[in-house]
């Protein structure tokens, strides 16, 4: 078996989306929710990776076969919504869906990340946090006002 040359930015692309992931899940965690810091670290990570053994692939046997790497991609987006679907639980109320979406957006921040878009993936992590928080806020604001009325 032939072994590929490691090269040492991955291991940093690898931290860079377990930082920002795991970011977004320490609000989910504040924010009370089921998934935190670990689900979201872990599925940031994953999807890089993915995307980083595309990027491998593709570069070693390119010659061999036709491979995009964003195929790669499609199949983590498709992966991600299995696991989406399983934090939305249906009771008397729907429940989950901001955390599904925001799961969602942490596995597209990885896979930016494993594309080497590293200023679209921070921006990305904070306008999700805004999202997250600040729009919290404002909705419970609109809820107040429309509930006095």
């Amino acid at each position: 078996m032939e072994t590929f040359a490691v090269d040492p930015e991955i291991f940093v692309q690898l931290f860079v989306a377990l930082t920002l992931g795991a970011l977004l899940g320490f609000e989910r965690l504040l924010a009370g929710k089921e998934a935190g810091m670990r689900t979201f670290g872990l599925v940031a990570v994953g999807s890089c990776l993915f995307i980083i053994i595309g990027e491998i692939v593709m570069q070693e046997y390119f010659q061999m076969f036709n491979f995009d790497p964003l195929r790669m991609a499609s199949s983590v987006i498709t992966g991600i919504g299995f696991i989406g679907a399983g934090l939305i639980i249906f009771q008397h109320e729907l429940k989950g869906l901001t955390t599904a979406a925001a799961l969602w957006v942490a596995s597209a921040i990885g896979v930016s990340v494993g594309f080497k878009m590293y200023v679209i993936a921070l921006f990305t992590t904070f306008l999700t946090l805004f999202v997250c928080v600040g729009l919290w806020f404002f909705e419970r604001y609109l809820e107040k006002k429309v509930s006095n009325k």
